[in-house]
């Protein structure tokens, strides 16, 4: 199989959607144990004009969340882009075998 440059470009978005992922999943875990640990309320401790010391990881969080969403967006666009390829290419035997196909489900499970 051969890979091309959108290929490699929605591995490089990928791996860097769970590098992202991960890297909020610790900060969440850091978070989510520094109130209790402060004794601190919670109200209180995410209320970033309340909690200067743990703002940055505050912004830090939300920035990834921005940025997780944004390279979904790119694999989503990615993969319509492609899934419209793959719909122009298909050929009228394929078109006639998925016919087939529909058929058969359907007189299987009821249409």
């Amino acid at each position: 199989m051969e890979i091309g440059a959108s290929d490699r470009d929605l591995i490089a978005v990928m791996r860097r959607y769970f590098a992202a992922q991960a890297e909020l999943e610790s900060l969440k875990a850091q978070l989510a144990a520094a109130p209790q640990a402060a004794g601190e309320a919670i109200g209180v401790f995410y209320d970033p004009r309340q909690n200067a010391e743990h703002v940055a990881d505050l912004r830090r969080s939300h920035r990834l969340r921005e940025e997780m969403a944004s390279l979904m967006q790119r694999a989503e666009a990615w993969g319509r882009a492609a899934s419209g390829a793959d719909q122009n290419a298909t050929s009228e035997p394929q078109s006639e075998e998925w016919q087939s196909f529909e058929k058969r489900a359907d007189a299987l499970f009821g249409s």
